[in-house]
């Protein structure tokens, strides 16, 4: 074996430990344990959906679309409409109906929930999905490596890929942080709303407001609280509805942040995971210092042999 052959592998080795024990501060950061219960910054910017207002007329679609420069998706309606039946890499919000056997329906309006501790966030191994400024959920796609854990990650189901484009995104509502909230303008799809079904605000105002709702007309709602306010550690989009929560397609979750149960495993994961960063660490040292003597070495058995050291 040649000596251009061992170097190679000598530094491949050298540098992979180098990468392991400079990525063990950075892991072992990934794994400070999340609260159980986060608190929303007292500027947290939400939405409110009150699904006994809604008439389905979705012009928040079209609104989304417009505002983030969103193709239509338009296979079901033969390229003639924007028709998705549900989130998608052309689709950051839409508006979907469910059907009770009586006869009664109910809209629902789903995009990205921008939890208060977001589950895509902890996922992130590169920091490409980040908690914004006003709580919104935004994507870096810089730092994206296509690895779609923020899309196993979510408990909602939101973060879509592209599957189809060679250089794909992941795709989200992100409250339109860059278009509308740093120009101090409300998301697109809040502006539009003829009927005030869904409405943007600070988290504790329209919290309050949907309290005052409940008060106001019990019977109009079929669980007397707020989805959102708890579920997952808290969420910047809220929602009221006349008929039970997950029949909308809100997923029963508990008042325990997703992220706080994901870095409790983490954090198993990378505190055994010092020992062999530990074991690499010390061999990798050991690989460097017979280098150096290798090469310290050269010239005399050069002079010794007359040929060029190959070994």
């Amino acid at each position: 074996m040649s000596c251009a052959i061992n170097r190679r592998q000598a530094l491949v080795q050298i540098a992979g430990v180098a990468g392991a024990i400079t990525a063990a501060p950075v892991a072992s950061a990934l794994a400070e344990e999340h609260p159980a219960h986060p608190v929303a910054a007292p500027d947290a910017v939400a939405m409110l959906y009150d699904s006994t207002i809604c008439t389905g007329c979705k012009a928040c679609m079209s609104a989304c679309s417009e505002a983030n420069g969103l193709p239509a998706d338009t296979a079901l309606s033969g390229g003639l409409w924007h028709m998705p039946v549900d989130l998608n890499s052309k689709t950051k919000n839409i508006i979907k109906l469910y059907e009770e056997p009586g006869g009664g329906f109910a809209f629902v309006k789903r995009q990205c929930m921008h939890c208060l501790d977001p589950a895509c966030v902890t996922g992130c191994p590169f920091g490409a999905l980040e908690k914004n400024q006003w709580g919104a959920v935004t994507w870096e796609s810089s730092l994206c490596i296509g690895c779609r854990y923020c899309e196993v990650a979510c408990p909602f189901e939101v973060p879509k890929f592209e599957w189809n484009n060679w250089n794909p995104k992941i795709v989200k509502c992100e409250f339109c942080f860059d278009q509308r909230l740093e120009h101090n303008q409300q998301p697109a799809c809040t502006a539009v709303c003829p009927t005030g079904a869904v409405v943007f605000g600070k988290r504790t105002d329209l919290l309050a407001k949907a309290k005052e709702r409940i008060a106001a007309s019990p019977d109009k709602y079929f669980e007397k609280r707020v989805y959102g306010e708890y579920e997952a550690g808290g969420t910047q989009v809220l929602y009221l509805s006349h008929v039970a929560f997950d029949k909308i397609g809100l997923p029963k979750l508990g008042p325990t942040s997703v992220g706080h149960y994901a870095t409790k495993v983490t954090a198993v994961i990378y505190k055994w995971l010092w020992g062999p960063i530990l074991v690499a660490g010390v061999l990798g040292a050991m690989i460097k210092r017979n280098w150096n003597r290798h090469e310290a070495e050269r010239p005399e058995r050069e002079k010794e042999t007359g040929l060029p050291d190959q070994l």
